[in-house]
């Protein structure tokens, strides 16, 4: 990831979003994965960075990019 970017992680019995590059979670913890990946959409796409969603076991299971994303690049 990115210095930046957002991830919506499990950790703690609670979900979380930090920015990459600090080891803080930032606003509240969140009581359902879809609390925590909204917050942190609304976040990744404020700032125009990628959101990267985990899964409870820490596994990648989503990649949103929302801004500054190459334009040659096919697919």
């Amino acid at each position: 990831m990115a210095q930046g970017d957002i991830e919506t992680y499990y950790e703690d019995g609670q979900w979380k979003n930090k920015r990459e590059g600090t080891d803080r979670a930032f606003g509240a913890g969140y009581g359902t994965k879809e609390e925590a990946v909204a917050a942190g959409r609304e976040a990744a796409q404020a700032d125009k960075v990628e959101h990267v969603i985990k899964n409870q076991d820490g596994q990648i299971a989503e990649k949103n990019s929302y801004g500054h994303d190459p334009r040659n690049v096919p697919g």
